[in-house]
């Protein structure tokens, strides 16, 4: 039965490109970020590597909205949000591609709303929880190298 059981899963993920389990350190070519990140963004799942130190990666739905990406972790307080509160550098990766960016937490009801219109226009539904105080929206931007 156990077999059984453990056949079926495995069938079920096979070729599931949205698994919710956590990775390590991305692979791929270090990008620039591009100038317009609508092609890039178009895409529904990308990943999200945090905790330089040790590698913390996850795969994420995405929005683009004026030309910045937007990563959501709801009211979950998760784990790669914590991370992005310990450090707010972050690498993307969309296409292959490795994008070096810094996450910042977003508190602003009128961005808010216009991230859930996206999310709804791109995925079907708007967010569950739509108090902007309670959940963790973060605007990904290009990372300034000191």
């Amino acid at each position: 039965m156990r077999i059984l059981i453990m056949a079926i899963t495995v069938t079920l993920f096979v070729g599931c490109d949205y698994l919710p389990f956590s990775g390590g350190r991305l692979d791929g070519s270090n990008s620039a970020p591009p100038k317009d990140w609508s092609s890039t963004l178009e895409q529904e799942i990308i990943q999200l590597e945090t905790n330089s130190e040790k590698p913390y990666s996850v795969n994420l739905w995405i929005v683009n909205i004026n030309n910045t990406p937007y990563v959501y972790s709801g009211d979950n307080y998760s784990t790669w949000a914590k991370n992005i509160f310990e450090e707010k550098r972050v690498v993307l990766k969309a296409d292959g591609k490795l994008f070096n960016m810094e996450a910042h937490r977003v508190l602003d009801a009128e961005i808010f709303e216009n991230f859930a219109s996206a999310w709804e226009a791109k995925y079907g539904n708007r967010p569950m929880n739509e108090n902007y105080k309670e959940t963790y929206l973060f605007a990904l931007s290009k990372r300034e190298e000191k």
